[in-house]
This record gives structure tokens, C-alpha cells and sequence, in this order.
């Protein structure tokens, strides 16, 4: 956000000015922005179903976007996801061993059956789960296109499947340290 640029280039004064490279420090005399309140898109329950019974005419993105809503992952992190983050766990089920893109943390991320089903065919080690996926205005088109034929008019970006992923571990009842934890 401006809010957040600001505050580093607001944080970059000040080390000039502690290094002496600032013959005053321009931070103190700088106002910061206001973050403005944003208000975050999501899916229901019933608009993610639909979503599910849609075509899209991007496929592979269709494919991660649900998955992005039943595991909470960022665009960045299924685009790099490969096969040998992807384990089998001691119960059957499965889970994601993972760095994330944005904060570099190392995260093991438990994984429902539906979201592995969403992973297509397995392949080698470092072969990418999601190969070919992209970001663009071309493919972000394919997102707004199978989001209308659904019936849905919220503003919806491919970020607030990871919203919606949030939201519906909250009514599920998991406690919001978890879900934080579970997001990264």
C-alpha cells in the first residue's frame, strides 16, 4: 500500500540522517500517510460452489484459484509450488512443506483431499504443480469472465480466494490465531 512504501521511505531518512548523510532528519518533519480502510472481498460458501460447477476457460487457472481458497496459498506460492513440497502424512492425508514467496518463513501447511484432487497429476520432484501458470491482464481476464458467468458481481481478485479462505475457517470455527498461523 502507499501507507506501507511510505513508512520505508520515511525509515530511509532516518538511517540517512543517523549516518550523516542528512544534515537534518527530513523524517521528524514529514507527516505519514493514513492507511485507508480497505474493505476485502471474499466468496461465500454457496458463490465458491458455484464457481466449481463454472467452465473457465483457463482451466489450470480455475484449478488454482479453488485451491488458493481451500488452502489459503498466494498467487506466488502455488505459481513455485512443486511436487516435492507436496508429502503424504501419517494419517493419509496430505500436506505442503513450503517457503513462502513473501516472507521467506518455511511452512508446513496441511492439505484437505479435495484441495490434492485440485493438483492434477503427479509429477517429478521439481516439477512445478501449477506449470504454466500465470499472472497477467490476458489471464485475469479468463478470472473475471468465469466469476461473471457464475453469477457473481463482486470486485474479485485472485487474492480474495486467499480471503475466503480466511473467512471460511472463521465460520468454521477456527480461532483466529490458528487460521494466522495457517495463512503464514
Amino acid at each position: 500500500s502507499a501507507s506501507s512504501y511510505f513508512n520505508k521511505f520515511k525509515a530511509a531518512l532516518k538511517l540517512a540522517y543517523k549516518e550523516g548523510l542528512l544534515a537534518f532528519d527530513l523524517n521528524s518533519k514529514i507527516e505519514p500517510i493514513k492507511e485507508a480502510e480497505t474493505r476485502k472481498n471474499y466468496l461465500t460458501i454457496e458463490e465458491l460452489n458455484s464457481l466449481v460447477k463454472t467452465e473457465c476457460q483457463n482451466p489450470l487457472l480455475k484449478a488454482a484459484a479453488l485451491f488458493s481458497a481451500l488452502t489459503g496459498l498466494r498467487f506466488s506460492d502455488i505459481q513455485k509450488l512443486t511436487w516435492s513440497e507436496v508429502e503424504s502424512d501419517s494419517n493419509g492425508g496430505y500436506l505442503i512443506r513450503y517457503r513462502q514467496q513473501k516472507t521467506n518463513g518455511e511452512e508446513t501447511l496441511p492439505i484437505s483431499d479435495q484441495a490434492f484432487d485440485l493438483m492434477g497429476k503427479r509429477g517429478k520432484g521439481e516439477d512445478k504443480v501449477f506449470k504454466d501458470l500465470q499472472y497477467s491482464a490476458y489471464h485475469n481476464k479468463h478470472l473475471y469472465q468465469w466469476i461473471g458467468v457464475a453469477g457473481i458481481t463482486k470486485d474479485i481478485t485472485f487474492h480474495c480466494f486467499r480471503h475466503t479462505y480466511a473467512v471460511l475457517q472463521l465460520s468454521q470455527g477456527t480461532d483466529i490465531y490458528t487460521v494466522s498461523k495457517m495463512l503464514g
